[in-house]
């Protein structure tokens, strides 16, 4: 199967599930591929055929993305070099889950989510340690005696009822001794999660060429984030009012014009607004994303009035 076809395949199940999915991101470079939206759940999804294309440095840009613009980065893909990615299994890639398309179709189609995560050595499950301690509990079994009947120690044991996630095998083991189900699914949209918890690493440096806009943004009140491989260049936050905005800059061609497509259609997703600016704008706005010109954008004098230039050339000209 093609890329292209890939790429279709998994917009269309998102929208089957009842997803709002952006425009591809048909840009290179490119941390993500579709942004998508179904109520409070946001996604950022990259979109590969085989998954060792998939880098740190693209991990760790969509994981600052994950947290700049409250989503979950996500990889859909079909194999790696040396086998197909099994079904309801979640990978790991620099800190980013990594799901197969049929597993996908179960979680966000069917209502399935996955119970197995691939770990350094080997495949791994939740265990629900309250279900295992209360199973243990009621048939009157010690620890040591548990601990007995799976062939691994007391303190083993005890770990899993403190939440300790286990192999797949014990897991089977443990819930043909009890007769019950133990386990609990792999959590991805929730906070908590097997996933890489720790923050990701710091983005890249201001380009010298954005300086002066990002200079701007921060006298206004933003918090301004650096993206490396995005459509945009920054990611700002007015922290008061927990507003992003995405921002371009350069000079206004069809390169430019495209990529102002693409950030008002990842903007209508993930509800953030968006501007790109130009030394010397023909236009007002591309779709939603408000066009400035540099001079302009300098004479601002603090968030609310950034804010409402935007909507002005927005919903002056929504085409």
């Amino acid at each position: 199967m093609s890329r292209s076809a890939l790429v279709g395949n998994v917009t269309a199940m998102l929208e089957d599930a009842g997803f709002l999915v952006s425009d591809r991101c048909a840009i290179r470079p490119k941390s993500f591929d579709v942004a998508a939206r179904r109520g409070e759940d946001v996604l950022l999804v990259k979109i590969l055929g085989n998954i060792d294309a998939f880098d740190a440095v693209t991990g760790d840009e969509m994981r600052r993305l994950g947290t700049y613009l409250n989503a979950t980065p996500l990889v859909l893909g079909l194999r790696t070099r040396d086998e197909e990615l099994h079904p309801g299994v979640v990978y790991f890639r620099h800190g980013v889950p990594v799901l197969s398309p049929d597993t996908a179709m179960d979680l966000f189609v069917e209502g399935v989510p996955p119970l197995v995560y691939a770990a350094p050595g080997g495949l791994y499950v939740n265990i629900d340690s309250d279900v295992l301690r209360g199973a243990r509990q009621d048939r009157e079994w010690s620890l040591g005696r548990l601990a007995k009947e799976l062939g691994v120690s007391r303190r083993t044991v005890s770990k899993y009822e403190d939440g300790m996630d286990a192999s797949v095998e014990v897991a089977a083991q443990l819930e043909e001794l009890f007769d019950e189900p133990l386990t609990s699914p792999v959590s991805l949209l929730e906070e908590e999660s097997v996933r890489d918890l720790d923050d990701p690493p710091a983005g890249p440096d201001v380009d010298p060429g954005d300086e002066a806009i990002v200079t701007v943004l921060t006298r206004v009140g933003y918090d301004v984030y650096p993206t490396e491989r995005a459509p945009f260049k920054t990611v700002s936050e007015d922290e008061g009012k927990h507003a992003q905005v995405l921002t371009g800059h350069s000079e206004f061609t069809k390169t430019a014009e495209k990529r102002a497509r693409i950030m008002s259609s990842v903007g209508k997703v993930t509800r953030t607004q968006s501007v790109y600016v130009v030394d010397r704008a023909h236009r007002d706005s591309v779709e939603g994303t408000a066009i400035v010109e540099q001079s302009e954008m300098e004479t601002v004098e603090d968030a609310d009035e950034f804010r409402n230039l935007i909507l002005d050339r927005v919903e002056e000209n929504p085409a």
